[in-house]
């Protein structure tokens, strides 16, 4: 007798708010978070600034006593990482705008709040650091109102609370301000589905092999299931939530870390959820045949070219990079991207771009093995590491211009004319002239006009005013001697020019 497949019957519950805190790069998101989870990640980041997309959850008890949970997202707030805080907006159901008492909106902040505005969700604004000195919450409450940001209270229906994310004050009642907004967005889910969600971040461990923080936003993820994201997908083996503990299943609105990708997923992908590996393999194969296009003639640019090759620790930093190279503008030279991955600077990414002049590898918080530094010393490539994207941004846009071919650049400093040709002996010419407007400087090339056309060229081997040898000539008659093939005539008139590298 034939084993009855089971179904699941689809059961609709409310969801947890998947939340993500946006804002400028230094107006308290990270120590908001630090405070709510009770947990430091601000030391644990470069530079004091978050450069990588996080997820965690954390409880919370309304002021009326219900039990809550909250899903947080992290996002940077470096202009550079503006990819990275589009997705956390996309994935999010309620977004907080962190605005400083101190600062009040600042262009980041507006970045942000477009970034909301795309993802089409609603926020809550905290105005954070109300125990500074310098805290003006009135004037940060203008500031808000004149970037039409319009809070209740002020004329609008915005929900805001004022906090200071260091000692916790206000912290509550923001998070009620959340969960008011989660519950008026009738957020649902069926945790009797297979699971559905989005990547989150993807990198490439060393000692684990492919990884994706994944957050689940439908159904249930168990063990023994396969994940498929994108062209890539991974069995449900090694599954860790957002604190590193291992388990067994996760739903609605849970961030796990899953291991065993067969490649590194597309950050920002969805990720969808089969029984067996055989459909996993059948679905990816699909994608990959659908995704193979013709071979298109690349149109090459026939400006020199900076080929770079980008390493880092995960896929949504190597995004990162990209955007500051996008901003480097030039007519003289293009900069290509060789290659990008994941993990560690090896042997083989030198041999990779070791071939052009002018390569750079950077490497965003990774190791270079020594056998590639090794390499690279002898073959003349320069490697650089950065752990603070603004250090990075800063050193690319040097290193780009230090390779930017030099242009020389005629700057033309005068008119004189020729008044009397006193004598010629081999290339040198003995006259007198007048200057007519600008000066005209020793050992200055000149360029020789006869009625605007130009019959040659020369160079100022003397100049005498007043019966002496001078430096220059501002104005009125002087005698010169210039070495010249040029045939010189009474009448003719010099340009001369300095030569200016750019």
């Amino acid at each position: 007798m034939a084993k009855k497949k089971t179904i699941q019957t689809p059961i609709i519950t409310k969801r947890p708010p998947i939340v993500v805190v946006m804002g400028h790069i230094d107006h308290g998101k990270s120590t908001l978070l630090d405070t709510i989870r009770k947990s430091n990640i601000v030391d644990a980041e470069a530079g004091g600034i978050t450069q990588h997309l996080s997820a965690y959850v954390v409880p919370h008890t309304t002021k009326d006593g219900s039990e809550e949970t909250i899903t947080f997202l992290d996002t940077p707030g470096h202009e550079a990482f503006q990819k990275m805080r589009l997705r956390g907006a996309d994935v999010a159901d309620v977004a907080i705008l962190m605005v400083s008492a101190e600062d009040g909106v600042k262009p980041q902040t507006l970045e942000a709040l477009e970034s909301i505005k795309q993802a089409n969700i609603p926020f809550v604004v905290a105005i954070n650091k109300i125990d500074k000195p310098g805290a003006d919450l009135p004037r940060t409450q203008s500031s808000l109102i004149e970037n039409e940001i319009y809070i209740e209270g002020m004329g609008g229906d915005i929900p805001w609370a004022a906090v200071s994310a260091k000692s916790g004050e206000g912290i509550n009642e923001l998070l009620d301000l959340v969960i008011l907004a989660a519950d008026l967005a009738e957020l649902e889910g069926d945790p009797n589905a297979l699971a559905t969600g989005k990547v989150i971040e993807g990198k490439m461990d060393a000692k684990r092999g492919n990884t994706a923080t994944l957050i689940v936003t439908n159904g249930t993820l168990k063990s023994g299931q396969f994940v498929i994201a994108g062209n890539c997908y991974a069995p449900v083996r090694i599954m860790e939530d957002f604190q590193g503990k291992t388990v067994k299943e996760a739903s609605l609105s849970t961030p796990i870390r899953l291991v065993g990708f067969t490649s590194v997923p597309e950050v920002g992908s969805t990720f969808t959820t089969v029984a067996s590996k055989k459909d996993a393999e059948v679905i990816v194969s699909e994608i990959n045949d659908n995704n193979t296009e013709a071979n298109t003639p690349v149109k090459r640019s026939t400006l020199p070219m900076v080929p770079i090759l980008i390493k880092a620790d995960v896929l949504g930093t190597i995004e990162a990079i990209q955007h500051e190279l996008d901003k480097f503008e030039s007519d003289r030279i293009t900069v290509r991207v060789i290659d990008s991955a994941v993990g560690d600077i090896n042997v083989s990414d030198v041999q990779n771009i070791s071939a052009t002049k002018d390569s750079i590898i950077v490497g965003f918080n990774v190791k270079v093995e020594r056998a590639a530094q090794d390499l690279a010393d002898r073959q003349g490539v320069e490697i650089d590491t950065f752990s603070i994207i603004y250090e990075l941004s800063d050193w690319l846009n040097t290193a780009l211009k230090n390779r930017t071919p030099k242009l020389e650049e005629k700057v033309e400093t005068g008119l004189v004319k020729i008044l009397k040709h006193f004598s010629a002996q081999k290339h040198i010419h003995v006259l007198g002239g007048r200057v007519e407007e600008g000066v005209i400087k020793m050992n200055q090339r000149v360029t020789i006009l006869r009625r605007d056309i130009e019959v040659g060229k020369g160079t100022i081997k003397n100049l005498q005013q007043y019966k002496s040898d001078v430096q220059k000539v501002e104005e009125g008659e002087f005698g010169m001697q210039i070495d010249t093939k040029a045939e010189l005539a009474p009448g003719d008139y010099l340009k001369p020019y300095d030569t200016v590298i750019t």
